[in-house]
């Protein structure tokens, strides 16, 4: 054990022991957790940052709403808005956050796609609306406990995963490893097909859960202006937590020249989008790729007059299942299918 983890092993054990308590109230029902009359499945990780979230619910939404009326409910993490929000063509990544406006500008219509900080406050809102959903899908909801899910998916990284971890601020755990308990199945994500995988190790935590594993396929690089020919030099602009994955694939199939790589949830200035073209101009023929969800922050219409979109590609990413993805869509159609039924025969007591 390095120094540093020695010294914040204190800091650690108080995180812990807070996290602890916190579950055990909402265990013994002193903290209260409400359902609903819908079928809540909630995405969710034991760590901070990403561990493939988003293509999870891009999955889950392609899975079921061609039968079903879904919503997506996110916090609406750095949006400049407060309270619940349901999304509109009047909206963009500053109004909802990053995230949620990927899923509406991706879904339009076919979803319904809402932000709050309080979920068991925005669930009866969304209820409530003339098309009410079948299946609400939470987005990175597995500490929110004041509501209760019907089926409960936690992720974790393949090449950081939750039982190797520790908790704040010795690693990057949100709580204890054993609230690996409370999921109703694991997918250990972001797989490389030849990479060994042992699921006895998530077992140790989860108990007999099914684990199931998932990598990232990279789709073809979408122009932000329609007709625009991609380069084999790329300029590479990042800001998302794990941005290893992308390089390696980048370099794999492009010349990568350079890798502008910003934090989490970057809010761009005209000041980095400046820097950014003024070093393409300055290196010959080449173009700037981005992620989806960068992508939707870049659109937004204070960067209209200072962007240059014949130059900026945006790569789109889904969720791969490497071996059972039938036996999980399966599991989660039967779920949904038997809730529903349930619902019908027994509706909650107002």
């Amino acid at each position: 054990m390095s120094v540093l983890k020695v010294l914040l092993w204190p800091l650690a054990a108080l995180y812990n022991l807070a996290t602890r308590l916190r579950n055990y109230l909402y265990d013994i029902g002193h903290k209260p957790s409400f359902s609903f009359e819908s079928v809540i499945i909630s995405v969710g990780n034991l760590n901070v940052g990403g561990s493939g979230k988003t293509p999870m619910i891009e999955y889950l939404v392609r899975l079921l709403k061609d039968r079903y009326s879904v919503a997506i409910l996110s916090r609406g993490y750095g949006r400049k808005t407060k309270g619940f929000r349901l999304a509109n063509d009047a909206d963009d990544a500053t109004t909802l956050g990053d995230e949620p406006y990927q899923y509406y500008r991706k879904f339009g219509s076919e979803v319904m796609v809402a932000v709050g900080e309080e979920r068991a406050l925005a669930i009866p809102t969304l209820l409530n609306e003339p098309k009410e959903p079948q299946i609400i899908l939470l987005d990175d909801a597995f500490q929110h406990r004041s509501v209760v899910p019907q089926f409960s998916i936690l992720l974790t990284d393949a090449s950081k995963p939750f039982y190797s971890d520790h908790v704040l601020p010795m690693g990057r755990l949100r709580e204890s490893r054993k609230g690996a308990k409370r999921a109703d199945a694991i997918i250990i994500t972001k797989c490389s097909p030849r990479q060994q995988l042992n699921e006895e190790e998530v077992k140790k935590y989860a108990g007999d859960k099914p684990v199931f594993f998932s990598g990232l396929t990279y789709m073809e690089p979408q122009p932000f202006q329609e007709g625009s020919k991609l380069a084999r030099r790329i300029i590479l602009v990042t800001g998302i937590a794990t941005s290893s994955y992308l390089q390696e694939h980048v370099s794999t199939h492009y010349q990568l020249v350079k890798h502008f790589q910003f934090g989490d949830h970057h809010a761009y200035t005209l000041a980095d989008i400046e820097a950014i073209q003024t070093y393409a101009s300055a290196n010959g023929e080449v173009s700037i790729l981005t992620t989806e969800k960068d992508m939707v922050k870049l659109i937004a219409p204070q960067f209209h007059s200072q962007l240059q979109p014949s130059i900026w590609f945006y790569l789109p990413i889904q969720t791969a299942f490497l071996k059972s993805g039938s036996e999980f869509d399966d599991m989660i159609s039967r779920l949904v299918e038997t809730r529903l039924a349930e619902l019908k025969q027994n509706p909650l007591e107002e």
